[in-house]
């Protein structure tokens, strides 16, 4: 299919559910009865996304607090002084005393078993995303005898993950998405965040995504900026798809993939997750129409910026329902060769690049 739709990871957290996640790190509720209610969660979202004609969903990343924890908790060799929490979407103190174990016979973090479950869900093709290791490491603290070049930190981190994408991969997961939302906030670490990300892809044969953004912490971004500090460094990235935002920023960056030959598949963001405006079909067909001027079709993913956690639900289910309809009329004009890519009457400049917060 051209066009295909997808999410890029998380979805809405309902209120009830981020009551609930508070409530068992205050001791309030057990582990069990945690699991039963994230299961019950990702069950909706993924029914959320069927309904809204998503292509490749995704479990909304309902089991996570943040982009982190979820991951560090798991890791040997991590160690979590205090696991309670005031607030379930707080971060953990997380520190590293000693280099990172890396027997090869160490049990996985529980990602595999994650992703079998809401493949058991859908019939439609499962996205599994996870944080990489150069954000990972960024919310760590080194003891003086752990590593003495932090890089090595990342290092071993990626050996890490690399490890659990074997086993993904050997559970049947073919969409794999490595997210650093950290990266932006360190532009001059995007040579090592490659390197990274490459020893975490290396011999999984999958389909391979990289998402970067701008941070996404309670709607709002941690970093502005443009996407220059990525290039060159990331047309080394072993990955298939980059997965970028453009809704909210606007579409001025896309002319990186033209001056530097981006040779891979582009994940266009054409959802502004920061807004709770909801972008109409003509919107985002004309910003998928912007990107093909860049572009071929056939290496053209659409989906949101970023993760949908922050919007209430009902806006995430219209934003997704918008972005299927706009992928749908480029679709049939791509059909249609006498069909002049103008944009939609009505739409502004201002709306197609994302200005006055719009889209």
């Amino acid at each position: 299919m051209l066009l295909p739709t997808t999410v890029v990871g998380s979805y809405s957290v309902p209120e009830w559910l981020e009551r609930l996640k508070t409530e068992y790190y205050q001791r309030r509720i057990s582990a069990a009865h945690l699991t039963e209610i994230h299961e019950v969660a990702i069950k909706a979202a993924v029914k959320d996304q069927e309904r809204a004609g998503i292509d490749i969903v995704s479990d909304g990343e309902l089991r996570r607090d943040n982009d982190i924890d979820y991951f560090l908790a798991r890791i040997p060799g991590v160690h979590i002084a205090q696991r309670a929490k005031a607030d379930y979407y707080d971060y953990y103190h997380a520190t590293v005393t000693a280099p990172l174990p890396v027997d090869g016979k160490l049990s996985g973090l529980g990602l595999a078993g994650d992703f079998e479950f809401t493949r058991a869900l859908t019939d439609r093709p499962v996205k599994f995303s996870f944080t990489g290791p150069f954000s990972l490491s960024r919310r760590l603290m080194l003891a003086d005898d752990a590593y003495r070049d932090p890089a090595d930190l990342v290092r071993a981190l990626a050996l890490r993950l690399n490890r659990e994408a074997r086993l993904l991969a050997a559970a049947g997961a073919r969409y794999l998405q490595i997210d650093e939302p950290f990266l932006a906030g360190y532009p001059e670490q995007a040579a090592l965040a490659v390197e990274a990300v490459n020893l975490v892809t290396e011999g999984v044969p999958v389909t391979w995504a990289l998402h970067v953004c701008y941070g996404n912490r309670y709607a709002r971004p941690s970093w502005e900026g443009h996407y220059d500090f990525l290039f060159p460094a990331v047309l080394t990235a072993r990955v298939d798809q980059l997965v970028l935002e453009f809704a909210r920023k606007g579409l001025e960056d896309l002319r990186l993939i033209r001056e530097y030959g981006w040779p891979s598949a582009l994940g266009l963001g054409v959802i502004d997750v920061k807004s709770p405006a909801v972008e109409t079909p003509g919107l985002v067909a004309a910003r998928i129409r912007r990107a093909l001027e860049y572009m071929d079709p056939a290496r053209l993913v659409v989906n949101p910026d970023c993760g949908l956690r922050h919007l209430a639900p009902e806006v995430a289910r219209s934003k997704l329902r918008a972005m299927v309809a706009g992928a749908a009329i480029v679709r049939a004009e791509l059909d249609t060769p006498s069909t002049s890519p103008s944009p939609v009457p009505g739409e502004s400049a201002s709306q197609l690049t994302g200005d006055n917060n719009v889209g």
